[in-house]
């Protein structure tokens, strides 16, 4: 008999969500490598055996052991989309919007994202890390073991290197495993309001290099298993096409993956972009036109859905993601937490609202917001599934069917967080 540090028994379904390395698209999407009366044994940080219960309980025996007793097991939620750390609310412009104002009617006034910039800025750096860890906080305790978090609300030198800084130390203080992405060109702040090129001119020349020297000085001594990544925000009213493709140029030949924010208000050709320069992911994608859909279906980018913010922002048109599936396209779906469009630290909420809002199947949901979602991070060899050799983060739902996290919504149905091999209290 072999030792384990961990065993979970009698799942009544063990969702293994297996993929041999690769992100499930098309009909592969609804497929969970469902077992039942499943079992997990975890040495360290590892899994080290999945499968029926009575075989891996008489292989293995372990000092800890987890009765799951028919409940729901599976892989820890990936969030691919954050912008967890910020400081301050804006619940006054939530009431605004309540009352017909625009996203863009808003930031043109000097709200939005410039209105968290300045809080953000003000902000002493351990009052805004006890702000976003109090959020990261609620998203573990949801569910989200591994999520991607941006910069973006410094909208300087500086202030984005502080950003950088406060979530690789974050990544050291909090059990969840945070992946760091440059969003300098989140939008352009006050002081150049009239004066884009100039701030597009020092996010090439003077902010990505000093990112990249501090991302090379971290990994040479902590290396880590997924990369820096460089966003854009590509839109009307931020950054536009040529000003997108010179900021991600610029960040692909200092070493940075690429992500970007496409077509959530106005197509403008970003999908393609991110298609041409091989992005691991183009996020938002409500209004993608039907030529650049398939073009992304067909490619290696990961579509990443964002079904909280259209919700948080009262509209009615979300991304077509029941197209992009039937073409063969790879989905995830995030969070997108943020102050202004999307406060929502919850995971199986938007699985919920990922089915009703863009007709995906749980399972369809499950897969995007677990295996799917860690490939939009660069990390799908390492979580997002339960397979042997892979990081031990998985949950125990309060349910029998895998299906009531899309059917139930409004509550929390995780009980168990096991992160890295370790039960969380």
């Amino acid at each position: 008999m072999m030792d384990a540090d961990l065993l979970i028994l009698h799942a009544g379904q063990l969702l293994t969500i297996a993929s041999a390395g690769e992100p499930k698209r098309g009909p592969a999407m609804s497929e969970l490598g469902l077992v039942e009366d499943g079992a997990v044994a975890i040495q360290g940080e590892r899994i080290v055996a999945v499968g029926p219960s009575e075989p891996i309980q008489r292989q293995y025996r372990a000092a800890t052991v987890l009765e799951a007793q028919g409940q729901v097991v599976l892989p820890g939620f990936v969030d691919p989309h954050t912008h967890v750390l910020f400081a301050g609310d804006r619940a006054g412009e939530f009431e605004l919007r309540l009352r017909g104002a625009s996203y863009m009617e808003i930031m043109e006034a000097g709200g939005g994202i410039q209105s968290t910039v300045n809080a953000t800025r003000s902000t002493p750096h351990e009052q805004l890390l006890e702000q976003s860890r109090a959020r990261l906080d609620h998203m573990l305790a949801h569910g989200t073991t591994t999520a991607e978090v941006k910069t973006g609300y410094a909208l300087n030198k500086a202030g984005e290197l502080r950003l950088l800084r406060g979530i690789l130390e974050l990544d050291q203080r909090h059990p969840m495993d945070l992946v760091p992405t440059f969003l300098g060109a989140h939008a352009v702040p006050k002081e150049l309001r009239d004066h884009t090129e100039d701030y597009v001119q020092q996010v090439v020349e003077e902010m990505l290099p000093a990112v990249a020297a501090l991302w090379a000085e971290e990994t040479a001594s902590r290396p880590r298993p997924a990369p820096l990544f460089c966003d854009v925000f590509c839109e009307k009213g931020a950054f536009d096409l040529a000003q997108s493709r010179r900021i991600l140029e610029r960040a692909r030949h200092l070493g940075l993956a690429l992500k970007i924010h496409v077509d959530e208000f106005e197509a403008l050709g970003g999908t393609s972009l991110a298609v041409e320069m091989g992005a691991i992911s183009a996020d938002h994608l409500v209004s993608t036109p039907e030529e650049e859909l398939l073009a992304l279906a067909q490619s290696s980018t990961v579509a990443v859905a964002l079904p909280g913010t259209p919700f948080g922002l009262g509209q009615r048109h979300y991304t077509p993601a029941r197209r992009l599936i039937d073409a063969g396209g790879v989905l995830a779906v995030a969070s997108d937490l943020n102050p202004g469009t999307c406060y929502c630290e919850s995971m199986p909420f938007i699985i919920a609202l990922a089915c009703r809002s863009m007709r995906l199947s749980p399972a369809e949901a499950i897969v995007a917001a677990t295996l799917n979602a860690a490939h939009a991070l660069g990390l799908g060899r390492h979580v997002g599934s339960l397979e042997v050799g892979k990081q031990a983060d998985l949950l125990l739902l309060q349910v029998a069917d895998y299906r009531h996290l899309a059917y139930r919504f409004g509550t929390n149905p995780v009980e168990t967080v096991v992160k890295r091999g370790k039960l969380l209290e």
